[in-house]
């Protein structure tokens, strides 16, 4: 699987300014947060799962209000 960020990190880049440009993405019922580190969109995971599912694009956004993030992009 490809690499991806842990949410510690992710709210680390986010206060220093390191990540700006943030996605939801809809995978079926589920969604997922990725963030553009250079050239590459890198999905958010937890430290259980590869990659951290929400039920919801309102979950998304308490999620990313919680962590600092301003501007997100949804893809439906």
């Amino acid at each position: 699987m490809r690499k991806a960020v842990e949410q510690e990190t992710l709210q680390a880049l986010v206060e220093t300014g390191a990540a700006r440009e943030f996605r939801a993405l809809r995978e079926g019922d589920d969604w997922r947060l990725e963030l553009r580190l250079g050239l590459k969109w890198l999905p958010v995971r937890s430290r259980r799962e590869p990659m951290r599912v929400w039920r919801s694009l309102t979950a998304v956004g308490r999620f990313c209000e919680g962590i600092g993030i301003k501007v997100l992009i949804v893809e439906l």
